[in-house]
């Protein structure tokens, strides 16, 4: 009898413990949804202020700085005059905000608001940067502010000749992209950091779209030394080197082969969801980045959404290009892609790089499928990129490192979880649903109050939500649940 109830009780303590090893994510609570109401105001990138306790969730008409606690507004901060606000970081005390201006092939601008009077910094708050800034972040010491410059044009080059793969002219108003370096002790722009010339490596770049490399999105390495911009419409990465101020190189991401072994895909929109192999490949064309450390080495994660030209003159259907059955719908990059040789634009997974490019893990079609499995996954945009992986956040919980990405292109928000600590062997944990969200852009992990949280700002349903991660043991919390036990059989033995 007493063998029976010992051996109940360490079940029924071991199977919380199983089902957390499986997934410790699987009993998250959602904290609160703040809906977007101010005229223009969209959900696309939050950032927390660890002073104020504030989430500040930029999105095209101004800052919506809300209370991290419970989701109340604290105010609006209406930056309409300056432009389109497209980022928002922040460190110490300080938020700077990315704005494009009026006129989006002209400079545009970084402002420095104070975090506790949400009004404008005292002194400097305003450096002209370069032309449609999309994106920025602070080195780890916020000693530096870098802005990804992406520089598009409003009307494209035209075509040359009627061939494919297809060239494009260069725009005659095309800014080049590049990245601002802001020392943040004098506030004054330092660099801009241009990218004609720089040599390269790997492979797949494409340079025959009409448009300069565009800056994406940056991500900075633990020291504090290099940063990588995402090129994503050239399909690559730029490695810059923050003691000169000057890209050292461009990396080729090369591309993935949908024929392969775990590479399935569903490239007709029919409205039947079937994945097989299909003879098309993908270019990676990345948005979104983050740098990690594992055993001292540096590593990128990247979700790998894909991009066509903003005009659409670089895709066509695969059938223009021979294809036929399942595969004649989909959507094709024209500057890559000729008969019998065709190239997506994406490739549906998030992959962990090597700084030199190589690849070190690949999710395959995991998300796609994940998302079928749950009832989310959209057939209407299988012709397209599937589901989209775009966002990505990394936080380091319990002493394990897990990647937070987010699918821009499910039925309902969907952000995927995988444990990335040991890089090469990454796993899939779960996929965060909610309901009422749509379109995850941007995602902000941090703790207050001792606990873990992960903000997503969700762009279409112009919502944002917060999940308390808190569920997530420390290592420490299975040694003393592992102790208890063990001292429990003790005594039982000591009674016997």
């Amino acid at each position: 009898m007493k063998n029976t109830l010992i051996a109940g009780l360490i079940a029924a303590m071991f199977s919380p413990i199983a089902a957390l090893a499986d997934d410790p994510f699987a009993n998250l609570t959602k904290a609160w949804t703040y809906t977007h109401t101010s005229p223009g105001q969209t959900a696309e990138i939050a950032a927390f202020d660890s002073l104020t306790n504030s989430l500040w969730v930029a999105g095209i008409a101004g800052v919506d700085v809300l209370n991290a606690s419970n989701g109340s507004l604290i105010q609006h901060i209406d930056t309409s005059s300056f432009g389109s606000i497209n980022s928002v970081a922040i460190h110490n005390g300080v938020a700077a905000f990315a704005i494009e201006s009026s006129t989006r092939t002209d400079a545009g601008t970084v402002k420095f608001y104070d975090t506790s009077t949400r009004s404008l910094s005292a002194g400097v708050n305003s450096i002209t940067v370069g032309a449609l800034p999309d994106m920025l972040t602070f080195t780890k010491d916020g000693s530096k502010l870098l802005v990804a410059n992406e520089g598009t044009p409003d009307v494209y080059g035209t075509r040359i000749g009627s061939t494919t793969p297809r060239n494009y002219g260069s725009a005659a108003v095309d800014p080049a992209g590049s990245v601002s370096i802001i020392d943040m002790n004098t506030r004054t722009l330092t660099a801009t950091a241009g990218l004609v010339g720089v040599p390269t490596t790997g492979s797949n770049i494409r340079t025959n779209t009409g448009m300069n490399y565009e800056p994406e999105y940056i991500a900075v390495n633990a020291a504090g030394t290099k940063a990588y911009v995402t090129l994503q419409e050239a399909n690559a990465i730029g490695v810059l080197d923050l003691n000169t101020n000057s890209f050292e190189k461009i990396v080729g991401l090369g591309a993935k082969d949908f024929s392969q072994p775990g590479n399935t895909i569903d490239t007709n929109n029919n409205g039947i969801i079937s994945f097989g192999s299909a003879n098309v490949k993908g270019l990676y064309m990345p948005d979104g980045i983050a740098a990690y450390e594992a055993a001292g080495v540096t590593y990128l994660v990247t979700p790998n959404e894909g991009d066509f030209r903003e005009d659409d003159a670089d895709r066509s259907a695969a059938s223009t290009l021979g294809a036929t059955g399942d595969l004649a719908p989909l959507r094709v990059l024209n500057t890559d892609s000729s008969p019998g040789n065709l190239f997506a634009a994406g490739t549906r997974d998030f992959t962990i790089r090597n700084v030199d490019g190589s690849i070190v893990y690949s999710s395959g079609d995991i998300l796609d499928k994940k998302a079928a499995e749950l009832g989310i996954y959209d057939d209407s945009r299988s012709r397209d990129k599937g589901v989209e992986p775009e966002g990505v956040e990394l936080m380091t919980i319990g002493g394990k490192t897990f990647a937070f990405i987010g699918l821009e292109r499910t039925t309902k928000s969907a952000v995927a979880i995988f444990d990335i600590t040991d890089p090469a062997n990454s796993t899939f944990l779960s996929m965060l649903v909610t309901d009422g969200d749509l379109a995850p852009e941007g995602l902000e992990g941090f703790m207050m109050g001792g606990n873990y949280y992960l903000a997503i700002a969700n762009e279409t349903s112009k919502t944002t939500t917060l999940y308390n991660l808190a569920p997530v043991p420390e290592p420490e919390t299975y040694a003393l649940l592992i102790a208890g036990l063990g001292l429990m059989g003790f005594k039982v033995r000591r009674r016997k």
